[in-house]
């Protein structure tokens, strides 16, 4: 509808109002204590369930499928229009993108030595660049992104890029923007999500910071089209070499005008590949360099110097591993799981949810969910050890999601934030600048929660490679 009286301005304004109250929850919801662990919030004209804690996000994402669809809304359909990839697609379209992708991934090496020595190569590249810093204070954020996006590169392109590369960095510039865009939950939703919904048409021709996230969308599309082309000149169908070459194959053999296999789902795939797999595991590797302590010393104590690490070795390590899972619980670095709606009309818990119904599952509320939980508020790795010290896992933890939706590259995840913190943590000693006396843990907040710049010194335990 078009806000035309005082009355409907005014009601827009409470609904703004309400979003500040609820975007200034901490962890584990409050809402959730007043409403119950199924609430509605109401956007303009649309509803958008919650789901909160353990058993109701459980029921959601686990336990049926009813909620596997991504509703695509006005504003997810400006910057994407039909070729939506892998993280919105619905119906046949998903089903294909994706079980493709875990077939590509697994082709190119995921749960293989391959990949894991791109991985273990990418950590010793980055252990070289703190080392050239000479313990002088270093913000860890940018080569830590980097050398995430080329793994990405790597099983994507074929290729790493060098840091120096303009466009590499433009491409990453504008990723970093659309991830932190917004700097606040309350613009992202109260503002774009109900504003689009309301006047779609208007906000396509107004200025403002929305226009500028999809520009950053689309430069990346760009570079990810740039390089299809790159690869199209380049083909070789006999002897597919990465992500891109097995996707060109795949078009070529389908050859189907009705096939979801084209140029732009490729793009989008290639795009949907660095938003999932290079901010959040980043970011996660952030905020574990700001709270490691205790592992350099298992580390130490455990493999022999000589000894190169590998993946299997986190069986060897339960602390470590122990410290790896708290930091994706107790530093979960998205506000929600990525919306989704009902495929049907749903009865749960006795609430009646009509298909259509825009979802969200609230990771967080699960991660700090008080009943699970021995102390949710606090860092505690021992929420993975058990009384014995050996490494036990937890049906709560759900920071890549669960169901048929779960993260596509969890596995590369995992391994990319063991191999690279504890190669990191065996090569150096992490400490504070001189005169500083405490870092901040308070998150900074856009469609991701980042931790506000820092700088560390690494410290060499002995001679670097």
């Amino acid at each position: 509808g078009v806000l035309n009286t005082s009355d409907q301005i005014l009601q827009l304004w409470k609904r703004l109002h309400l979003y500040t109250i609820i975007c200034n929850q901490q962890p584990g919801l409050n809402l959730a204590k007043r409403y119950g662990n199924i609430y509605t919030i109401w956007s303009g004209h649309m509803a958008i369930v919650v789901f909160s804690g353990f058993q109701a996000v459980k029921e959601a994402l686990i336990q049926t499928e009813d909620f596997a669809e991504r509703q695509m809304t006005p504003f997810l359909k400006r910057p994407l229009k039909t070729k939506v990839g892998i993280i919105f697609s619905n119906g046949q379209n998903w089903k294909q993108q994706r079980r493709f992708g875990l077939i590509t991934m697994r082709k190119l090496g995921l749960g293989k030595t391959g990949m894991e020595n791109r991985i273990e190569e990418e950590a010793h590249r980055l252990v070289k660049i703190f080392a050239r810093a000479r313990e002088q204070p270093l913000d860890p954020s940018l080569p830590v992104t980097t050398a995430i996006s080329n793994l990405i590169c790597i099983m994507v392109f074929g290729y790493r890029f060098s840091a120096k590369d303009e466009e590499f960095q433009r491409m990453l510039t504008n990723l970093n923007y659309y991830m932190k865009f917004g700097g606040s939950f309350v613009y992202l939703v109260s503002c774009l999500l109900l504003l689009y919904e309301l006047f779609p048409w208007l906000m396509k021709y107004l200025p403002g910071r929305h226009q500028r996230v999809f520009r950053a969308l689309n430069d990346v599309t760009s570079f990810a089209k740039e390089e299809v082309e790159k690869h199209r000149e380049l083909q070789s169908l006999h002897d597919p070499q990465d992500f891109i070459d097995y996707y060109l194959l795949q078009m070529e053999k389908v050859r189907d005008p009705e096939s979801a296999y084209d140029e732009e789902n490729l793009a989008q795939c290639i795009v949907d590949f660095f938003i999932a797999g290079t901010e959040t595991t980043a970011t996660t590797l952030q905020w574990a360099l700001l709270l490691m302590v205790k592992v350099r010393k298992e580390i130490e104590d455990t493999l022999d110097p000589t000894h190169s690490i590998c993946y299997q070795d986190r069986v060897k390590l339960p602390y470590t591993y122990a410290v790896i899972h708290e930091v994706l619980r107790f530093k979960y670095v998205l506000i929600v799981g990525v919306p989704r709606q009902s495929a049907r009309d749903v009865n749960l818990y006795g609430y009646h949810i009509p298909k259509g119904t825009l979802v969200v599952t609230d990771l967080n509320s699960v991660l700090y969910d008080p009943k699970r939980w021995e102390t949710p508020e606090k860092f505690n790795p021992h929420h993975f050890l058990d009384k014995d010290g050996h490494f036990i896992t937890r049906e709560e933890f759900l920071p890549f999601g669960a169901g048929p939706r779960v993260c596509l590259g969890e596995q590369m995840a995992r391994m990319e934030l063991f191999l690279f913190l504890t190669i990191l943590l065996r090569s150096f000693k992490f400490q504070m600048p001189e005169g500083v006396k405490e870092l901040s843990l308070e998150p900074m907040v856009g469609l991701s929660l980042h931790p506000r710049p820092y700088k560390l010194c690494a410290v060499p335990h002995c001679r670097t490679p």
